[in-house]
């Protein structure tokens, strides 16, 4: 490892226009880079959008990061805190949806001023959307549409910033995950005739030229360095940095028809973005299911080279702890492994020994699990309907799961049949997946929703989802605003263009703030699902079987008589009741409940583990919605091996253990 002492930062007083340019041994020798975590299953991560979470300009609320209440400040915090009984639904709803189509103004510096509000919800990683420079003159506030892969979108501030927030987060012990593309960059050439051609059986189509803005037709060469430079194209146009230059870059296929068909997936641009060529591969549809062939014939093209070198300087640079790597299925699987490979060796070399690179992979959870064991990426987001069946079940329209099946219906089933997709150990998903509720995108979904945008009921079911997912395995993701119950759905019946749009409201406000609102921001600390989520992470962080214990759905009973317990199941398509679940630790047991129905408390008995808590004897409530629960005792009885008797609130979630471990609390 290059670690040997503390020294400031290397200077950076302009951006590299070349890779050539940088010096890499300076930016490592002689630093000591921040440790990665011993799992990334015992963290807590936190999506945000950039641009859409602060400016910086709040106060009243929250506190800063020395926990000292931030107060208003003439030009400088000028933005209060949102007040549903006046604020909510006060913007015009016109207005209000197009100024969500467009940049809102979120900065790296507002990030940095909310890392305090971050900790104190119990957040250990945050996942930050892209933060590169994007075409100039795009409305490509989400960060997907790179046209500078070495420098960041002056909309959110400048390189030096971002290093300042990484550096100041890991003071405050939480870590930063960059979300990065290697499939695409944004829409940085035009075709012949500044035409959207679209993908036709292959065919390579003509280029007019980059690009010297977002819909231009194309007026620098379309050639290698130093062309595109000598035409004017640094900083503003083309691509950067300049080795990405030459048109053996680019695919040149047009856009994707097909999101399913093979090799149109790989090949065709992501809408307008423009696909790049990571490498030679098999194109034979025989192959398309034969991953290792496919990576065993794969050739490294230099745009991935390339690539790879980029972000391992963001890496050396930021000090940054791992990436969310986007669009993985687009990707050919050889592309994704020699990625893999060489960020994880670069990490490794500067002391970072567990440095995680997530893949967003959909396709199928047989289809992930494959790609994460070929390709050496270290965990998965958007397997299959993971969110789906998440959500679903505690709305109370989805089975939990049965283990007396093979059927991989339920959410538990993921966990207890990993088996099934050849994974050695029941405990495999658990390490590997990213689990969230809301997201930014719900691919698939025409007219999208947050947890809360469905229906008036979904708001209370909120803490049971958050618990649910918290303790519960896998490693768990909140998307920002979740804590603060956003509610963004799209309720248009004709249209469903920029659907997505309505996941992503301002945390500060501005013109697209959420409920409808404008001006007014949600750094809320005292807002009843931020003190939830408080509450359950700080169980996480003092409870290692809560974070990493075996995971078991638990079998039910009203009358807790033998022969009378059951994995609860819809009737007729709904499950308004108790779903329960055990995490075992090294001789301990947890027992976690989620009550679907938002009308009545349910008093029950559940199966518990009866070596570790055998009857005659009790279990104690450690956490409970209802906090009169707290600390009181719970029958166990001889049926069924051991069975708890528990009462859990309408909406409610509720977490018991065994005495001693309260005692250790001092309760």
């Amino acid at each position: 490892m290059l670690m040997v002492s503390k020294r400031k930062d290397p200077v950076y007083s302009a951006v590299e226009r070349r890779l050539a340019d940088i010096d890499f041994q300076a930016l490592v020798e002689n630093r000591q880079f921040y440790p990665s975590p011993a799992s990334w299953e015992d963290e807590v991560l936190y999506f945000l959008f950039l641009d859409r979470f602060s400016d910086g300009k709040e106060y009243d609320g929250f506190c800063n990061s020395e926990g000292i209440p931030v107060a208003a400040l003439p030009g400088e915090r000028t933005t209060s805190l949102f007040n549903t009984l006046t604020d909510e639904a006060t913007a015009s709803p016109e207005s209000w949806f197009e100024a969500g189509k467009r940049w809102c103004g979120g900065t790296i510096a507002g990030m940095k001023a909310k890392l305090g509000y971050l900790q104190r919800l119990g957040i250990s990683a945050i996942w930050v959307s892209p933060v590169f420079r994007q075409v100039t003159g795009s409305n490509d506030y989400h960060g997907y549409g790179i046209q500078n892969f070495l420098d960041v979108d002056p909309h959110f501030g400048t390189r030096e910033e971002l290093r300042e927030f990484v550096r100041a987060a890991h003071d405050l012990g939480i870590r930063v995950i960059l979300d990065i593309i290697i499939n695409h960059a944004g829409d940085v050439f035009a075709y012949e005739g500044n035409q959207r051609y679209i993908y036709q059986g292959g065919c390579a189509w003509p280029v007019s030229g980059y690009r010297l803005s977002s819909g231009e037709e194309g007026g620098i060469p379309f050639d290698a360095a130093p062309a595109p430079f000598q035409s004017g194209a640094w900083p503003d146009g083309a691509v950067w940095p300049e080795e990405l230059q030459s048109p053996a870059t680019w695919t040149c296929r047009g856009e994707i028809q097909e999101w399913d068909s093979f090799p149109e997936f790989l090949d065709g641009d992501f809408c307008t973005l423009k696909d790049i060529c990571l490498g030679d591969a098999l194109r034979d549809p025989d192959s398309v299911q034969d991953i290792e062939r496919r990576i065993r014939a794969f050739r490294v093209s230099e745009a991935l080279r390339y690539l790879t070198d980029v972000y391992r300087f963001w890496i050396a640079f930021a000090d940054i702890d791992g990436f969310r790597l986007d669009t993985v299925k687009h990707m050919e699987p050889g592309a994704v492994r020699f990625f893999a490979t060489a960020i994880h060796e670069f990490a490794e070399s500067i002391g970072k020994e567990n440095f995680t690179i997530i893949g967003e992979i959909t396709g199928g959870r047989a289809y992930a699990a494959t790609i994460l064991d070929t390709t050496g990426l270290d965990a998965a987001l958007g397997i299959d309907d993971i969110p789906d069946k998440l959500e679903f079940l505690v709305k109370g329209w989805r089975s939990p799961g049965n283990p007396d099946t093979e059927a991989q219906e339920g959410y538990f089933d993921l966990f207890r049949n990993s088996i099934l997709d050849n994974r050695r150990s029941h405990q495999w998903y658990a390490k590997h997946i990213v689990t969230m509720l809301d997201d930014h995108d719900q691919v698939g979904v025409r007219h999208k929703f947050r947890f809360c945008g469905d229906a008036a009921r979904s708001a209370r079911l909120l803490p049971a989802a958050l618990g649910l997912n918290l303790l519960s395995a896998g490693i768990p993701c909140i998307y920002y605003g979740t804590e603060q119950a956003f509610n963004g759905a799209d309720r248009r019946t004709d249209d469903d263009s920029y659907s997505d749009v309505f996941l992503r409201e301002c945390m500060f406000g501005g013109g697209f703030g959420s409920f409808q609102s404008s001006g007014k921001h949600f750094f809320n600390e005292q807002h009843e699902v931020y003190r939830f989520v408080q509450d359950v992470t700080r169980l996480r962080r003092e409870h290692i079987a809560l974070r990493r214990g075996r995971q078991y759905l638990r079998q039910v009973s009203e009358s807790g008589r033998e022969g009378d317990f059951y994995y609860p199941q819809p009737v007729n398509g709904e499950l308004h009741w108790v779903v329960a679940w055990s995490r075992i630790y090294a001789g301990s047991e947890f027992l976690c409940a989620i009550n679907t129905d938002t009308e009545h408390d349910i008093q029950l008995w559940v199966v518990v583990d009866s070596r570790i808590n055998s009857s005659p004897g009790t279990m104690s409530c450690l956490y409970s919605t209802d906090a009169r629960q707290c600390g009181e005792s719970a029958p166990l009885i001889a049926v069924h091996g051991s069975a708890l008797q528990i009462r859990v609130p309408a909406a409610g979630f509720v977490v018991y253990c065994q005495g001693d471990i309260l005692k250790e609390k001092g309760l």
